[in-house]
């Protein structure tokens, strides 16, 4: 391990927020019993509002940020992990109360970790990422579980919101390679094309869902993905047809919603919440490993930006403008 290396700083001294690539000393590292030499990282739109502000979400100063990273083992006090270990973590509020992966070197606890399936590379780990992960979640909640777990019937139209972004974007080739007819809502006229060439069978406007939503209204859909929240949210509750699920992950839009009872009682509609942060490690180890059946990697890398810790100071502000799509993730060795 290197006895200096670079990492994202964010400190907050009264009203000042100041966000600076640095080099520090491993003695800076003072968390977790596992430490990794970080290869990539993700920016997420959790990361963007966290080094805009601290997001109310970072407790201490000075702070790591970073939800998400893939790299190899340096040194491992925990028994699950030994040196020379491929690895990835999301989640767990790495990144918020604990350092995270803006930084070269990272120490964590080893029971946040999960070992890499052989079959994708560090980088396309972190090409999927927290986003990828949720994505995931969200796609086998709306289909596999309502088909196998609750032995419902087929789930073949389903919509995703926010299409463009980085869960929205892979739930729809999860869902087309699932065997899904997937329409994709994006405010983005200009990526039609890119997202019908990961899957969706239809594209239409976010305007299309902004009205506000009737009690219940035509059914169109078996399942959702909703990346959104808000009005989106609301029209596509009324729309989702008897047994449907919604996996209902982010909240872009709004995080309130004005609904009514009906879908539930009328139709039996489920609105399932995902929360990627906690989820059971025998459940990521499932999902990541499926992640190589479901996700085009080649495909997918065409909307992918790889940029280096010093740029994630000017991208971040331009994700909280709605003016990024796909995914970016960060090279640590740029």
């Amino acid at each position: 391990m290197s006895d200096q290396f670079k990492a994202l700083i964010l400190n907050q001294e009264g009203e000042n927020f100041t966000r600076e690539v640095k080099l520090i000393d491993k003695s800076f590292l003072k968390q977790g019993d596992v430490t990794v030499k970080v290869e990539y990282s993700g920016l997420n739109y959790k990361d963007a509002l966290i080094l805009k502000n601290g997001a109310r979400l970072v407790k201490e100063y000075p702070h790591i940020p970073g939800v998400d990273f893939s790299g190899v083992v340096e040194d491992s006090d925990n028994d699950k992990f030994k040196k020379g270990d491929e690895v990835i973590l999301t989640g767990w509020r790495v990144g918020e109360i604990y350092y995270g992966g803006f930084s070269q070197y990272v120490k964590v606890n080893g029971d946040f970790l999960v070992k890499k399936p052989k079959n994708i590379s560090l980088k396309e780990s972190m090409i999927m990422g927290t986003a990828g992960f949720t994505a995931l979640q969200c796609s086998f909640t709306t289909k596999t579980t309502r088909e196998e777990l609750l032995l419902g019937e087929k789930v073949q139209n389903v919509i995703v919101s926010g299409a463009s972004g980085g869960v929205g974007s892979m739930a729809v080739m999860i869902l087309n390679n699932l065997g899904c007819d997937v329409t994709a809502v994006t405010s983005k006229d200009n990526n039609k094309d890119f997202l019908k060439s990961i899957g969706a069978k239809n594209v239409i406007n976010t305007s299309e869902l902004m009205k506000d939503a009737r009690p219940l209204d035509k059914g169109l859909w078996d399942g959702a993905v909703d990346t959104v929240g808000g009005k989106v949210l609301e029209n596509i509750l009324s729309q989702t047809k008897d047994g449907g699920i919604v996996s209902a992950c982010g909240n872009a839009a709004d995080i309130k919603l004005n609904t009514t009872v009906m879908p539930f009682i009328i139709r039996g509609v489920k609105l399932w919440g995902i929360n990627s942060v906690t989820a059971s490690i025998p459940r990521r180890k499932f999902l990541w490993g499926e992640a190589s059946k479901l996700i085009n990697f080649e495909l997918l890398s065409k909307s992918v930006k790889e940029i280096s810790l010093d740029k994630l100071t000017e991208i971040y502000s331009k994700m909280l403008n709605g003016e990024t799509s796909g995914r970016y993730i960060v090279n640590l060795n740029k």
